[in-house]
């Protein structure tokens, strides 16, 4: 009980002092569903599904304004001395969703796999944080109308620390789709998000069904994505918690950004570079091809291992 009093302190601590914050459709009073919260810094924190986020001066102490933001609404900059309990977004007219109907047909189609890449080498993964999206392309077939109807994602669920083997988890990712914007990823393609779930039970080529969205691909292809949010309770709800620390180094402090499990196996593959990163929290969220030019310190990158080795399942549609 001795060991449990300071820990149960610092949880009413937490608790205490943080507040929730609610980011809803200014028009419609709907909730957001995972509002993207910049901290301005390069660090940051997500909405979940209701538009609930937490936020702290305790936590987040050197922050003194916030930016909230969500596809298809304008920006909003909050002074942190005086947050809303209820914070409305604007639509913004220029960026409203684009509505692609998709009314099928029954038609006769062909399944076509695009093999991902698994492995299980620690070393050989990239480590996910909230702070960077990653996005992989796919080309059209020339002739065919085509559907994507899984997309595997390769996921090695152990750490390399072994105290943590055996630990369960379960991490929310999100999953959307942009255009080919002259071999970079373009606008996003009006697709909602996909919201899924990796669990520590789940196995190395995880396979996200997605034939219901309708996501077809366009003639100069496509980018897929997934972004990691942060790990889920065991309702699956997004937890609310800090998603960096702060390491004391010679040069002072420094933010180092929470890695979470699954790690995503990168690979030496695939003879084209078609992966790239960016990292969302900035506010120019500029995508990089993720090779020697995006940093020549990574280890990923100086060893090849430059793609992440998603893969697809296709249906390739007969003519009309």
């Amino acid at each position: 009980m001795k060991k449990l009093f300071p820990l149960l302190l610092l949880f009413l601590a937490q608790f205490v002092c943080s507040q929730t914050y609610t980011v809803r459709d200014s028009v419609q009073n709907n909730p957001i569903s995972y509002a993207t919260i910049s901290f301005g810094n390069g660090n940051g924190t997500f909405a979940d599904a209701d538009g609930n986020f937490q936020f702290s001066k305790r936590w987040y102490p050197d922050i003194d304004t916030i930016y909230v933001s969500a596809i298809g609404f304008k920006e909003l900059a909050l002074a942190t001395k005086s947050i809303p309990k209820k914070i409305f977004l604007t639509q913004d007219v220029s960026e409203l969703k684009e509505v692609i109907v998709t009314a099928e047909k029954k038609r006769k189609y062909k399944t076509k796999k695009l093999p991902s890449e698994v492995h299980n080498d620690y070393f050989k993964c990239w480590l996910p944080t909230v702070e960077s999206e990653i996005a992989v392309f796919f080309p059209k077939d020339p002739e065919k109308s085509t559907k994507i109807a899984s997309v595997y994602l390769p996921v090695k669920v152990e750490s390399s620390n072994r105290n943590a083997r055996g630990q369960t988890f379960s991490t929310l990712f999100k999953m959307q789709f942009y255009r080919n914007n002259k071999g970079f990823p373009g606008a996003r393609l009006p697709y909602e998000d996909i919201i899924f779930m990796i669990s520590d039970k789940d196995k190395s080529n995880f396979e996200l069904n997605v034939s219901e969205c309708k996501v077809y691909i366009p003639k100069d292809g496509i980018f897929v994505s997934i972004q990691v949010l942060g790990y889920a309770d065991k309702n699956g709800k997004l937890q609310q918690t800090k998603k960096y620390h702060e390491v004391e180094t010679r040069k002072g402090i420094v933010k180092v950004s929470t890695t979470f499990r699954p790690l995503l196996p990168f690979t030496d593959k695939i003879a084209k570079n078609k992966t790239f990163t960016r990292r969302i929290f900035f506010r120019n969220r500029t995508w990089q091809l993720f090779d020697a030019n995006y940093s020549d310190s990574n280890n990923l990158i100086k060893n090849n291992n430059t793609n992440y080795g998603m893969g697809l399942k296709l249906h390739l549609f007969e003519d009309d």
